[in-house]
Parts: structure tokens; sequence; C-alpha cells
């Protein structure tokens, strides 16, 4: 009878005592975590096809890996290429950068970078598949664009642009190489209907999409999509790696920063591309929509994308990061995720999912304290 009193008691105080305030935090994170993918990828492309995400990274003839889900878990798929490009005198034919894939038509393109850091001796590959395989090898075509030296270097904007990092957005039926980074920006080139040359090649019709006013401009890795009326040039801006131990970037200057996701829109797919504070992305523009947030654990956020919401689901942002508190090797990169919510036509990176477990497990939760509640409150009534 005394524990049963206790427990009344007890019950009788959760019921009626107020509310503690909720305590908050003296600074607030800007942004929120990342859903995890629980996968090392840096500079990951994703996309979605035949119930699978399949994660194409920079490595040893380009990297394949795929799952169910984003949180994983993920299956190793090998590589693409059976051995190194086809390009010739470039560094990195071994183990090309900064993959980007993509299905056209009954297609699958994959486009490469090949380059030295800090060297604008560069070019973008592109090898071609009919069909997502294990085993199955891609033709690798060679060269579309080359900076440096190499066939066609000598050509407007290959003279000033590096040719690093391409993706590829179709609209109405013209591809266009969205490429670029240190140097001359960010560049775009309308590509032939073979979608591995450029529709004129002697006058490439480039337009310059990003650059940041200065000699060196700390921009790369473009991305584009298309929302509600609006194109959206997505870019990452900083340092994407080599750090010293109190997190400055390695290179760059005192002034350098590391990675952020900035993002820009237009109505033209050519631009001109301004931020949410009408600033051009040819003068500097472009606002953080995702940086290093949580005191480090989420450090230099970049080498993103955006996976097209599908049956009603948003848009997916994804990207590479640290963890600062645990490593800042290169190799071991993180990927996250993140869902987007437009507001105002601007596109803002929502908070993590629970998944349907932690559902489950807090609902039932919730539903044991109900029960226990009212079954001491009824003993109560009765006693």
């Amino acid at each position: 009878m005394r524990l049963l009193s206790l427990l009344v008691a007890a019950a009788s105080l959760c019921a009626a005592a107020p509310k503690k305030p909720e305590v908050k935090p003296a600074v607030e994170p800007k942004f929120p975590r990342p859903n995890e993918a629980k996968v090392y990828a840096h500079d990951p492309n994703v996309i979605y096809d035949g119930g699978y995400y399949h994660l194409f990274k920079g490595g040893v003839h380009v990297s394949w890996w795929r799952a169910k889900e984003l949180d994983g878990k993920w299956e190793d798929m090998g590589h693409l290429l059976e051995g190194d490009s086809i390009i010739p005198n470039k560094q990195n034919a071994t183990r090309p950068w900064a993959p980007s894939v993509i299905k056209y038509g009954d297609t699958y393109y994959c486009y490469y970078t090949l380059s030295g850091r800090g060297k604008r001796d560069s070019a973008i590959g592109v090898a071609t598949t009919d069909k997502l395989e294990k085993g199955k090898y891609w033709k690798d075509h060679g060269a579309v664009v080359q900076s440096g030296t190499g066939a066609g270097s000598g050509i407007f904007p290959f003279t000033e642009a590096n040719t690093i990092d391409g993706s590829i957005y179709i609209d109405k039926d013209q591809a266009y190489l969205i490429f670029g980074s240190f140097f001359g920006g960010i560049w775009q080139v309308p590509l032939s209907k073979d979608m591995k040359s450029l529709k004129d090649p002697k006058k490439p019709g480039a337009v310059k999409l990003a650059h940041t006013g200065e000699k060196r401009s700390d921009i790369e890795g473009a991305f584009m999509t298309h929302n509600d009326g609006y194109y959206y040039l997505w870019f990452s801006r900083g340092e994407c790696c080599h750090f010293e131990d109190d997190l400055s970037p390695t290179f760059g200057g005192k002034d350098a920063e590391p990675y952020s996701i900035r993002v820009a829109r237009s109505k033209k797919v050519t631009g001109p591309f301004e931020d949410h504070d009408g600033k051009k992305t040819t003068e500097g523009g472009g606002h953080k929509v995702y940086a290093t947030n949580h005191d480090n654990e989420v450090f230099a956020p970049g080498g993103l994308g955006v996976i097209n919401g599908r049956d009603g689901k948003p848009d997916i942002l994804y990207y590479h990061y640290f963890n600062a508190k645990v490593s800042l090797k290169h190799a071991e990169a993180r990927l996250g995720y993140s869902t987007l919510r437009y507001v105002k036509g601007w596109p803002i990176v929502n908070k993590p999912e629970k998944k349907k477990g932690e559902l489950l497990f807090s609902a039932l939760l919730t539903q044991f304290f109900i029960v226990t509640r009212t079954w001491i409150f009824n003993m109560f009534i009765f006693l």
C-alpha cells in the first residue's frame, strides 16, 4: 500500500505539474544535421534507377555502389571502366575524379574528370552503357572537352576555363555540359545530340555562369535543377579539403573558408543567375543554403547533387562532409543528404526525418506512459 501511494502521488505530480520551459542552447545551429547515408564518399554522385540508389565516386576506374535506401546498406558493385581512361597525357587516368552519371533515353552517361591538383591541364571524359549491370564495363569514349593541352584546348573558353567537375542538364532536348573550378569560374556549353562531343567544337557557344570576381575564383562542382519555373544553379564555394589543426584551410590564404553549398536561380537555363539578395553569380553571388554546423560535427559540406522528388516526395540535396571531431582525411568524407522545401521560390534544407523504426519506438513509448498513467489513476479512484 505504501508503494501504491507513492505511485499515485508520482502520477498526480506528472499530471498536474507544469512542463518545464524548453532550455535552448546559447547559440542555435543555423543549419540542421544531415541524414547520414553511412558510407564514405568524396564528390559523390547519386541517381535513383530501377529501385536502387546508385552512388558513383572517384577512385580506381570509377567506383559504383548501390542501396535500396539512401541510408544503406550499400553494396559494392565494382567499377565502371575496365582500365585507365583512354584520354592521353592527363594525370589521374587510373583514378578519375568527380563522376557524374545521367540516364538519357536508353543510355547511361558517366562524365569523369582527369586533372592534377592546382593545375589547369584537365579533361572531362565520357563513358556509356546501355545497362547498369555488375561486371559490365562501360565504353570509354575519351575527352569531351580539355584545357591546358589536347584537342580543342586552344579554343575559348578552354583557354581560360578549368575543365573539371562536369555535370549535365537537359533542357527541351538540348543537353548542356556545366563545368569549371578555380581559375576561370563555372561555364556552360551545349552538347551534340550524341552527348559525347560539343555541338560546335569550333564555336562552343560558351556561357559563363558563375565567378567570384577575383583572380582565385574558389567555386566548383556546379549542378543545375529546375523547380516551378526557376532554374537553380548549385555549387560549392571555398576549400574542399586539406585543413590545419585549427580547421583553417591549408591553401587559399588567410581569407580562405571551408566548403559551403551555394545556390542562385534564373528564369533561363543560360542565366543570369541571382541569389536571394539579387547578386549575380558572375559577380560573386550565390547565398549559403548549407554550411558547417553543430560545432564542426558537420564540417565543409560540398560536392553536391540533387535528386528530383518522385511520387510526391521532396527533392533531395546530397553532399559530402567531414565530422571534424573524428577525421578530416580525404578518404573519410561522409555522404549526407537532406530533403528540401521551397519557400517563396528558394530551397531550404529540412531537418533530418525520423525513420520508421524510430517513429514506431516513439509511438510505443508514448502509448506505454499513457496506459501506465491511466492504470495508476484508476487504481487511485478504486481505493
